[in-house]
């Protein structure tokens, strides 16, 4: 999940960024679906496109058979069936009838190899998988010129326990050289794929399939999904684990640390130590949001050594932070229960472990931390911005906004405790009450960029396009004064342009300029994905996942990236190897 403590810059404010991105893909799903396979990201539950997979009323049926079947609708199965397969299949895959093309000299030849088919598909009826391979061997070698009998062999390869995988491949290549668009030899082939764990080559396979049967089988959506979750796990943990922790964007980072009240820095001791200095170095760095500075400095003063316990507390809590947003999360969580036992009810500390609980997935530890904060510190405003924070998501909308309006109580000039409290009274569905909430907001802050921004938000997510975009262009306006600025009222901007007028090239301006300030920016970068999918310009659309998959903060965040980044090459690949579709494929998307 994304960080908890972003404030209402990053993603708890409602309609959020990331909610945005995901409703654009949602209202063109039929778009993306068909230039891509990849459709709402919600969860990680990604919807993909369809392709064609056994057919469990129709197996050990011949294709003439299996016709008059689904004509009748009877749904019925063939008279035995196999045991499950680890997919959870209860029936093989159909055997075809295709009459062996013949001239006048092969027609002896074409009529013995038929007569050995015919004689393997009544083995196979019988779940005689051995010799209907066997009689399928024989047809291929009287005539090796005829896909279907390499397709049936591989139906008989991948039924036998355990399957035959590798010559379920191989029979689907022979068959695939004769005819590259054989549905169910695609199928067949990605099956043994993915029984190999040959993930991107199952992917590459049943994208094929389903584009090529016209996006009309449906049944098969859930094995692209599955093929999809299992290689995006698998590469995500390899790249994890392999890769050297780094901060996030700017944007992120700026965004997380606003989300607390600033505090004075520390008076260091009568004769501070090396590292004392080097805390005080870090700390002013963070104040000058110079954070890759600030990370080096508190690394250095923990090594030097700081002298007294209150300043290796607050050491510890900079130096967790950090590993926070670079997603070393246990090890944050280590850094952060130091500092408070060097400072019992250091509360900044508690509410950074209780993110990091939610983060792990343990909402009941996080209420503890908050529950321990509040008895150390009842009036840390921060303890309850936070805490609302926390059930904001798990969409307590009401017990928020009573931990925003305590926060404000206790101190009034946190701008992002307003803004959330305006943000839960639209999720709870009182618009009016959040509208002038939000508009008392912009009076009391208004040289601050984020009233404007978030209520251009709800004007946003309310259809007033025209007013949305005035907001958006006043706080680029006052986020103009910082350097940098926050980049995310670009992105919104240019979100907005694109569903009020359907503007793609505005739209695409304000995510570039976003990036050429922020490069890192991942909102930008996930909007210029989704953008280039609308127009189904698929290497660009891929190199921005690959983008998007770099900047991946945490594995989920890096698993929904590589999600999209290998369903996006997929259709890459699919018009590598099939040129000719290339503009009919076009022309379905152009009409969705």
């Amino acid at each position: 999940m994304a960080p908890l403590n972003t404030g209402a810059a990053v993603d708890s404010a409602a309609p959020s960024m990331l909610e945005r991105v995901q409703d654009f893909v949602s209202e063109h799903k039929k778009a993306i679906i068909i230039a891509t396979a990849a459709a709402v990201v919600a969860s990680a539950g990604v919807a993909y496109y369809a392709s064609t997979s056994a057919s469990a009323s129709t197996s050990g049926k011949t294709d003439d058979e299996a016709s008059k079947l689904k004509k009748k609708k009877t749904g019925s199965r063939g008279a035995k069936k196999s045991s499950k397969d680890k997919k959870g299949s209860t029936d093989g895959p159909i055997l075809e009838e295709r009459k062996p093309k013949t001239d006048g000299s092969a027609t002896t030849r074409a009529k013995i190899a038929a007569t050995f088919k015919t004689k393997g598909n009544a083995a196979y009826q019988a779940r005689d998988f051995t010799n209907a391979a066997e009689l399928y061997t024989r047809a291929i070698q009287v005539s090796p010129r005829e896909p279907v009998f390499y397709s049936n062999r591989a139906a008989c390869y991948i039924n036998m326990t355990p399957p035959k995988y590798q010559e379920v491949v191989d029979d689907c290549d022979s068959a695939l050289k004769l005819d590259p668009k054989y549905l169910k030899a695609l199928n067949r082939r990605a099956m043994a794929f993915e029984g190999l764990e040959k993930w991107e080559e199952a992917l590459r396979d049943f994208t094929a399939a389903t584009i090529i049967d016209r996006f009309q089988n449906q049944s098969t959506a859930n094995s692209v999904e599955r093929v999809l979750k299992s290689l995006s796990a698998q590469k995500a943990k390899e790249i994890i684990e392999k890769r050297e922790p780094r901060l996030p964007s700017y944007t992120f980072i700026s965004a997380y640390f606003a989300a607390f009240r600033p505090r004075a820095l520390p008076t260091l001791p009568e004769n501070p130590s090396q590292g004392d200095q080097t805390l005080l170095l870090a700390l002013q760095a963070l104040e000058a949001s110079d954070y890759a500075h600030s990370l080096t400095l508190v690394n250095e003063a923990i090594e030097q050594g700081v002298s007294w316990d209150a300043g290796r507390a607050e050491a510890l809590n900079l130096r967790g932070t950090f590993k926070f947003l670079t997603g070393e999360i246990s090890a944050a969580k280590a850094d952060l229960e130091e500092s408070v036992r060097l400072v019992p009810g250091f509360t900044q500390s508690l509410v950074k472990i209780a993110s990091v609980h939610m983060e792990q997935g343990d909402p009941q530890k996080a209420f503890k931390c908050f529950d321990e904060a509040v008895e150390s510190n009842s009036k840390d405003p921060d303890i309850y911005y936070h805490r609302g924070q926390v059930l904001f998501i798990m969409n307590e909308y009401a017990d928020a906004a009573t931990n925003y309006t305590t926060s404000s109580e206790l101190d009034d000039t946190f701008v992002f405790s307003q803004i959330q409290l305006a943000v839960a009274q639209y999720k709870m569905g009182d618009l009016a009450k959040s509208m002038a909430t939000f508009r008392r907001t912009l009076r009391t802050f208004p040289n601050r960029s984020e009233p404007s921004n978030y209520y251009g938000e709800l004007l946003l997510d309310q259809g007033r396009f025209e007013e949305a975009v005035e907001k958006f262009d006043k706080a680029i306006e006052l986020e103009k004064a910082k350097s940098p600025p926050n980049v995310l009222s670009l992105v919104n901007k240019g979100l907005a342009l694109y569903q009020w007028k359907q503007d793609i090239g505005a739209a695409e301006r304000c995510c570039h300029e976003a990036l050429r300030i922020d490069p890192e920016c991942e909102a930008a970068v996930a909007t210029l994905a989704q953008l280039s999918l609308q127009q189904a310009k698929i290497p660009e659309a891929v190199k921005m996942f690959e983008r998007q998959s770099e900047l991946a903060r945490s594995e989920p965040e890096l698993v929904n990236a590589l999600t999209y980044q290998y369903a996006t090459a997929a259709q890459v690949q699919f018009l590598h190897d099939y040129p000719d579709m290339a503009a009919q494929l076009n022309q379905i998307a152009t009409r969705a």
